[in-house]
């Protein structure tokens, strides 16, 4: 009875993430096409920031893409942060502003941002919109981002998606469809209950008070869910714009791959691990629901970690019930799994269908167990400095 009290305790916690997730593909379902937003002001002084490590395979695709969107009232502004290539004179030759950086231990996406910043200081912009170097813009994303930033006068988050190369195999559908859920059907579905979402990376639009005032300059390998906790604090947190679609590509190579998913997934669980408990006490002792939604939407992780957790207190509730006809922790772990298992296939009938057929899904919880060693390496070495993905 004891051990059944623990499981019915630790279902009833596992139930708060699965009841979000179910909240936000539910509410994603009433998301219709909505209009563009006017077009920005021609005196709007814009800055495009792009963080670059070694990146001269894909930045000049990347600048190329941009150069629509630049005018006499905008610069890009390349921050070639401890690079070893060609990055630095492939972007200076498209013509985009560029400042080196070098430094031997102070490493990562953070502090590259964090120079650009204090060099755009010499003429502040009235909005920074970050764009990695690997990524393609969609046509008039940039006006949108930089339209909703000066109208809602808070950050703003646009749809960012990964794409697989030709030809995926199983694993990368998979990956892709994992992707699209987290990136796109849940931060929609807070979206339209009026909630805020997640940095992303990419793709994100700042006024320059609000992202001068916050500090950025770290190594943290989830900068971005850093960034959009600092801008909850102040009662500016990010709203996700699926209007602006910026896109990236899914690496080959294997290893990159591993690399790419360590990064994400180590700095998802560590955010959840040190910051959510602070995070919802804050947000209580200052009646901050946009942090407390914010936090909310944190705590849900990764789908292959949310799908093994399910599927562990399943199997334990199954055991005790053989072992000792304990029917309530079995009848709880059921509920929690049955749920979790129907959202997902919401979501795929819905919005990845295109993606991912549904024999192939039913693949999901292999691939969720084949990702073990990655949990477990999160908590015997996890990673906890930033490694940029190789290029294909």
């Amino acid at each position: 009875m004891l051990l059944q009290t623990f499981l019915i305790f630790f279902i009833a916690i596992l139930a708060i993430p699965v009841a979000v997730f179910a909240i936000q593909v539910l509410a994603a379902l009433a998301y219709s096409t909505k209009p563009l937003l006017p077009s920005i002001n021609q005196s709007l002084r814009l800055a495009i920031l792009m963080p670059a490590h070694n990146e001269s395979l894909v930045i000049a695709e990347t600048i190329k893409n941009l150069a629509s969107a630049l005018d006499s009232a905008s610069q890009l502004l390349v921050v070639a942060d401890n690079c070893t290539d060609e990055t630095a004179n492939i972007a200076r030759n498209l013509g985009a502003a560029v400042i080196e950086r070098q430094h031997k231990t102070l490493r990562g996406k953070g502090y590259a941002l964090d120079y650009g910043l204090k060099y755009l200081r010499k003429s502040p912009p009235d909005v920074v919109i970050v764009i990695d170097a690997d990524c393609i813009v969609q046509a008039d994303a940039i006006a949108q981002l930089a339209s909703a930033c000066i109208n809602y006068q808070r950050p703003i988050q646009a749809l960012y998606l990964m794409q697989n190369q030709f030809n995926p195999n199983l694993k990368q559908r998979i990956a892709a469809f994992a992707w699209l859920v987290k990136n796109y059907v849940r931060p929609l579905g807070f979206h339209q209950l009026g909630l805020p979402c997640q940095l992303m990376g990419t793709g994100m639009a700042f006024l320059w008070q609000d992202i001068s005032s916050i500090n950025l300059a770290s190594g943290y390998i989830a900068e971005d869910m850093k960034m959009g906790v600092d801008f909850a604090r102040i009662k500016k947190a990010p709203i996700f714009l699926p209007q602006a679609l910026v896109t990236s590509t899914f690496p080959l190579d294997q290893g990159a791959t591993k690399t790419q998913r360590a990064r994400w997934e180590h700095g998802h669980l560590s955010v959840i691990t040190s910051d959510a408990p602070s995070l919802f006490i804050e947000a209580i002792a200052t009646r901050n629901m946009q942090m407390f939604a914010l936090g909310l939407d944190l705590i849900v992780p990764p789908l292959s970690v949310l799908t093994l957790m399910c599927c562990f207190v399943f199997l334990v509730s199954i055991s005790l019930y053989q072992i000792a006809s304990l029917s309530l922790s079995f009848a709880y772990a059921s509920s929690l799994i049955i749920v979790l298992f129907i959202m997902v296939l919401i979501a795929w009938a819905f919005f990845g269908r295109h993606i991912i057929s549904l024999n192939q899904l039913c693949y999901a919880p292999i691939y969720a167990l084949i990702k073990i060693p990655l949990y477990i390496k999160f908590f015997v070495s996890r990673q906890a400095e930033w490694v940029r993905s190789k290029r294909d």
